[in-house]
């Protein structure tokens, strides 16, 4: 099930993609946005520039953006470690893309597709999911959604519009084999 907004969102500690871990405890900035994603999906894609650019206008108003691949990367090879490495290596992310290579945390999470935002304020409660915007075809929405959400929890202001479905291709699960 995953979370829901209103729960509390516990700290939690990933590996980079280009080395090391990082630990996000959301009562370290005044918004955490996260954001389950993906190398290969058109959705993810399409969005991805303008998640980088909120990540960038929101960078020195205490909002950190972090971005998670959770894709299997035996049947996805374009979401490998190597492969997320090698697109930050060229400068495509504003902010830390960690991997979540158990899906242990995207389990946790409740994430459904990529991408799917996760908005936490400092008290670690999640205070949106959903879409980046309306539409993944249309740059101009400007992950307004997300830019809404950050506005109201730095303002001190209530999220309204707080739930939107995620839309984007699903998350490719690792597959556990039975041993009976």
């Amino acid at each position: 099930m995953g979370y829901q907004v209103g729960d509390k969102v516990s700290p939690f500690t990933l590996p980079r993609v280009d080395g090391g871990e990082l630990t996000v405890d959301p009562a370290s900035a005044a918004a955490t946005v996260v954001v389950f994603t993906a190398n290969h999906c058109p959705y993810a894609l399409a969005w991805h520039e303008r998640i980088q650019q909120v990540a960038r206008d929101y960078a020195d108003r205490d909002v950190h953006v972090v971005q998670i691949n959770p894709n299997n990367e035996v049947t996805h090879p374009a979401d490998s470690t190597a492969a997320s490495a090698q697109r930050v290596a060229a400068g495509h992310f504003a902010g830390p893309y960690l991997r979540d290579e158990s899906q242990e945390l995207t389990r946790t999470f409740g994430a459904e597709k990529t991408p799917d935002v996760f908005i936490i304020d400092r008290t670690g409660t999640l205070v949106y999911r959903g879409a980046p915007d309306a539409d993944y075809e249309d740059e101009s929405q400007q992950a307004s959604y997300i830019r809404d959400a950050l506005d109201a929890v730095l303002a001190g202001r209530p999220v309204t519009l707080s739930y939107t479905p995620p839309r984007g291709c699903s998350i490719k699960w690792c597959t556990v084999e039975s041993t009976a």
